[in-house]
């Protein structure tokens, strides 16, 4: 927490206890910011060189460097997984119903799997959802029917199934580990032209699975 949010906690009226409670809180939270920073540093780095996380921050909007390394490694192999759903399954980004022969319950998330997966993918779609981005359109349209919250989950999980069929397309390639002395790789110039003909693909396959 810095400027601002500080500014205020340091203008709150607290009693004693509760500002030693704080300000230990605080030295904490430091602390483990400086532990982090070599530890964030590196799988930037490791995100610039290897060829999965590349090709998912390379082709879709609000993935960075973070959310693409623990995209990977939660997702593994695709191959494994049938079809695109199969992933969205296992990442429990899934709606589920309860439903007997009275009533039927709003659906929920499943929250099954990986929370670091979710945690990325969510992150993910609020910055897809910004202006700019080519689901902005997508997203508006889902908010207004949907509300905020549920917009995003629903973009969630498109951006799950765009990595899935990328991160499968790559095969082998996709998991292999950077290779020696290889330093960051320059974005293509068409990129935005590749995320947008990558995602169209993508959900006409997800189309034909449903």
């Amino acid at each position: 927490m810095k400027g601002d949010g500080r500014d205020w906690l340091a203008s709150l009226a607290l009693p004693a206890v509760a500002r030693q409670q704080l300000t230990v809180s605080l030295q904490m939270t430091d602390a483990l910011d400086v532990l982090l920073a070599p530890l964030t540093k590196e799988l930037r780095d490791y995100a610039r060189r290897q060829t999965g996380c590349k090709a998912l921050s390379d082709s879709y909007y609000g993935i960075g460097e973070l959310c693409a390394v623990t995209i990977l490694a939660e997702l593994g192999d695709c191959r494994r997984f049938d079809n695109s759903r199969d992933a969205v399954r296992y990442g429990g980004m899934d709606i589920t119903v309860f439903q007997s022969d009275r009533r039927r319950a709003p659906g929920r998330l499943s929250r099954q799997g990986p929370p670091a997966l979710r945690w990325a993918l969510y992150e993910a779609a609020h910055a897809a959802r910004r202006p700019g981005s080519p689901d902005r359109d997508y997203y508006v349209q889902a908010a207004e029917r949907l509300g905020g919250n549920r917009a995003c989950l629903a973009l969630a999980r498109k951006l799950l199934k765009r990595c899935y069929h990328t991160l499968r397309e790559l095969g082998d390639d996709a998991l292999a580990p950077p290779a020696a002395g290889s330093g960051p790789a320059r974005r293509a110039s068409s990129a935005s032209t590749s995320r947008a003909d990558g995602a169209a693909n993508h959900e006409r396959a997800d189309g034909l699975a449903a």
